[in-house]
C-alpha cells in the first residue's frame, strides 16, 4: 500500500505528552468516549507526579518501566494493547526496529495510529512506502513531522518506545474509578519511579525533592517551570475526574474539595513564574511562597488520598490480592 494517513487524529498538547498522545489514538478510533480529563484519571496517568532532585526537565516522563505503565493503563481503560521499547544500542535493536515498522503499519491500516517516543511521546499517523517515511504528530504543531523507516527509534535519548492499540472491552464505571482511586494510592505511595536510582522521587517523595531543590536554589530552570506546569494541569485534571467520579462514591466529596483548594492555590504560579527574553522562569524571590503553596498542597493531597483507602477499603480488590497458581511471576 503507497501512503495511509489518518486525517482525524489530531493530537493536542495539553497534558502529559502520553496521555495527549493516548487521547487523540483512542478518540480517533472510537476506543475512548469523553473528555481528556477522564481518561488521565482512570488511565491513571493524571497521578503520576514524579521529579529529578535538580528538576530536570525530563522528570515529566521518568515515572518507570514505559511498557509496565503504559499498559496499564490501556488495561484500566479496558484496550487491548501490545508495547515495545528498548536501548537503542543493544545489538538487536535493528531486528527490533524492522518489526516495529511492519507492526505500526499494519495498525494504520487498521484506522489506529501508534504512540512513538519521539521525544517526548507523539503520535505515528501514517505512512508512505514509496518514500519509506511515517507521518508524527507531536502536538505542538498541526504539521507532521517526517520520520525515515530507517531511523525509527533514533533520537537523542537512548530509549525507542512504541505503542499500538486493538479492541476494547466494556469495564463497568464505576469499577473504572475505583481501580482509578487504587493507582492514584499506589502512586503516592511509590517513592522511586526508576529504581534503584534515586535521583527521581515519586508521589509524596516528589514533593519534598521539588520542595529542596527550589529552597537550594540549585536547580535547572525551564525544568522547574515544565514540573510546575504539568503539575498543575494533572491536579485541575484530579478535581474534574472527581467531580464526576462522587456520583459513584459520595464519600469522595472532601477529597474533590482538596483538590479544589489545591487548584485554587496553583493559580499563584501566574505570579510566581515570570516571562523574559531567556523564557519562563521561577521567579527567585517569590520561592518562599511558591514552597509554602506546595508544603499546603502535599496536605490536601495526603487528605484526598487518605479519603481513596478508605473508599477503596470496602471493596475487594482482586487484582492486588489474588495470587496466581504460578505465584508473583508471570507465567513464561
Amino acid at each position: 500500500m503507497g501512503e495511509v494517513i489518518l486525517h482525524d487524529l489530531v493530537v493536542q498538547r495539553e497534558s502529559k505528552s502520553y496521555t495527549d498522545s493516548l487521547y487523540a489514538v483512542l478518540t480517533a478510533a472510537g476506543r475512548f468516549k469523553g473528555p481528556k480529563f477522564m481518561l488521565s484519571a482512570l488511565s491513571g496517568m493524571a497521578f503520576i507526579f514524579t521529579v529529578h532532585k535538580r528538576l530536570l526537565s525530563f522528570s515529566v516522563t521518568a515515572y518507570g518501566q514505559w511498557g509496565i505503565v503504559h499498559k496499564r493503563a490501556a488495561d484500566s481503560l479496558g484496550v487491548y494493547t501490545v508495547t515495545d521499547g528498548g536501548r537503542t544500542r543493544h545489538p538487536t535493536f535493528q531486528h527490533y526496529q524492522q518489526e516495529a515498522v511492519q507492526w505500526i503499519k499494519s495498525s494504520i491500516d487498521a484506522g489506529l495510529g501508534a504512540i512513538y517516543w519521539i521525544p517526548e511521546f507523539g503520535v505515528i499517523h501514517g505512512y508512505d512506502d514509496d518514500d519509506r517515511i511515517f507521518y508524527v504528530l507531536d502536538g505542538h504543531s498541526s504539521e507532521s513531522r517526517i520520520l525515515l523507516y530507517d531511523n525509527f527509534g533514533i533520537n537523542f535519548t537512548p530509549f525507542w518506545c512504541a505503542q499500538i492499540f486493538g479492541e476494547n472491552v466494556e469495564i463497568p464505571a464505576k469499577d473504572m474509578v475505583l481501580e482509578a482511586l487504587r493507582l492514584a494510592m499506589d502512586e503516592w505511595e511509590k517513592p522511586y519511579p526508576v529504581m534503584p536510582n534515586q535521583d527521581i522521587a515519586s508521589g509524596r517523595l516528589a514533593y519534598a525533592y521539588l520542595i529542596q531543590a527550589l529552597e537550594q536554589g540549585d536547580y535547572d530552570e525551564f525544568g522547574a517551570v515544565y514540573i510546575l506546569d504539568t503539575f498543575r494541569v494533572s491536579r485541575k485534571e484530579i478535581m474534574l475526574f472527581l467531580q464526576e467520579a462522587v456520583s459513584f462514591f459520595p464519600d469522595l466529596r472532601e477529597a474533590g474539595l482538596c483538590y479544589s483548594k489545591l487548584v485554587d492555590m496553583t493559580g499563584g504560579l501566574d505570579l510566581w513564574i515570570g516571562s523574559g527574553t531567556d523564557g519562563r522562569k521561577v521567579n527567585r524571590g517569590d520561592i518562599p511562597a511558591l514552597v509554602a503553596m506546595l508544603k499546603e498542597a502535599r496536605m490536601m493531597e495526603e487528605q484526598a488520598t487518605d479519603i481513596f483507602k478508605q473508599v477503596s477499603g470496602r471493596y475487594p480488590d482482586l487484582q492486588r490480592t489474588t495470587v496466581p497458581r504460578w505465584g508473583l511471576h508471570t507465567a513464561r
